[in-house]
């Protein structure tokens, strides 16, 4: 009989772990939800009459494991972005509008080439980020980049987005990580792509259907109550209403939130402290002058999506404004929106979401509390973005560590 691996948890790292083992193994995906995708997913929301994303995500060139993974399941038609990098900046406070446009290759020299930086910066202001390759654990971001101009229009901007965290706190070892596949390795890395059609097109359903072709099975509303251990093994899962007995050489992935996955194997430590993301979206089609993706500066709102159908804002480490009224805000918001993209227009159908614990909180003392993939007991490996990837919370540690985790089980 073919061995078969239990994954736990249809999340993207779940799902990277499927999509890698199914081909030789038979693979069983549980989730407890009604749906696959995790945070990283798309629904549709009656209050706009459309598809929207749960949180919007944004994707850089040199994010290689999750490009692997959605060549592979054939997400990455569904993705799309300049040709070069480009990124398009807002000042609203200070009513400047910008590019910033890395050379293509690895030798920086964009960085003197005023059309090409940051409006009255010199290129020896980037020199500094140098530093940062090399930051210890235990060291947080903020002396690295400064609060100066630059950190105002360019630094805090990407490195909040990237961690989820107020730089003054944020872990420079997993700031220097992103700059390391990124930035530092030229343009071509760092071209930003967005799944326009949603998340769950470029990385969800695809995944699904090669699964199903593979002879997966994904059972959804399938809840793992508690695990069962005998000597160095998993013996048995227990959803309640039936136990799953493992044969010898079966394997389990636990890609489950770190709440839940503390409640289930004994003596695991996982980053507990969490931060905000707040994502609000407008049935309001893009402008035709409006680029798919714009940072702004000197306000609330920190990233506008341009799409099609509507207009998208993402603000990070957003514990500000959990407590704000949704409709306040909404109002706040589109009027930022406006600035930035040139009109004047009533408040359209809105949408607020407000995840309180989207991201494990990417400090040095919370990174130190991330698990390794393999753990003491043989059959069993851990997935996640928070677990130890090396990388903050993103879709690339997500994927990488469902990677990780099958080349576990694989042995």
């Amino acid at each position: 009989m073919m061995a078969r691996v239990h994954i736990v948890g249809a999340g993207l790292a779940g799902l990277s772990a499927a999509v890698e083992l199914a081909d030789g193994r038979e693979v069983l995906i549980h989730e407890a939800a009604p749906q696959a995708g995790g945070r990283c997913r798309s629904y549709f929301d009656s209050s706009l009459n459309m598809t929207i994303d749960n949180g919007n995500h944004l994707l850089l060139s040199g994010n290689d494991s999750a490009l692997a993974y959605a060549r592979k399941i054939g997400g990455d038609r569904k993705l799309a972005g300049p040709d070069e990098a480009v990124f398009d900046f807002c000042d609203i406070e200070r009513r400047e509008c910008w590019r910033l446009r890395p050379n293509a290759g690895r030798l920086p020299w964009w960085i003197l080439a005023p059309e090409r930086r940051v409006p009255h910066t010199a290129g020896l202001d980037y020199a500094a980020l140098a530093k940062l390759l090399f930051a210890r654990r235990d060291q947080t971001l903020r002396p690295f980049i400064g609060s100066g101009d630059l950190a105002r229009k360019l630094w805090d901007p990407i490195f909040v987005s990237a961690l989820n965290t107020d730089p003054s706190e944020a872990s420079a070892f997993l700031a220097a990580a992103i700059v390391r596949e990124t930035f530092a390795r030229g343009g071509e890395a760092c071209r930003p792509l967005v799944a326009v059609e949603g998340l769950s097109a470029a990385f969800v359903d695809p995944a699904l259907d090669f699964l199903r072709k593979q002879g997966g099975q994904v059972r959804f509303g399938a809840k793992l109550r508690a695990i069962q251990f005998a000597g160095d093994r998993v013996s048995a899962l227990d959803f309640g209403e039936e136990i799953v007995q493992l044969g010898g050489q079966d394997k389990v992935v636990l890609a489950v939130p770190p709440l839940v996955a503390v409640a289930l194997v004994p003596g695991l430590k996982a980053p507990l402290e969490f931060r905000a993301i707040v994502n609000a979206h407008f049935a309001f089609p893009a402008p035709k002058n409006l680029p798919l993706l714009t940072g702004v500066i000197g306000a609330a709102s920190e990233w506008l999506f341009g799409f099609s159908d509507r207009l998208s804002v993402t603000i990070s480490a957003a514990e500000r404004f959990l407590a704000t009224p949704r409709e306040d805000l909404a109002r706040a918001i589109w009027d930022e929106v406006q600035a930035v993209a040139g009109f004047e227009a009533p408040l359209p159908a809105w949408q607020i979401i407000k995840e309180k614990r989207a991201t494990f909180a990417a400090t040095p003392e919370q990174d130190a509390l991330r698990p390794f993939a393999e753990t003491q007991w043989r059959n069993l490996a851990m997935a996640g973005d928070w677990t130890q990837t090396g990388l903050p919370a993103t879709i690339e540690g997500a994927i990488r560590s469902g990677a990780t985790a099958a080349g576990l089980c694989s042995g």
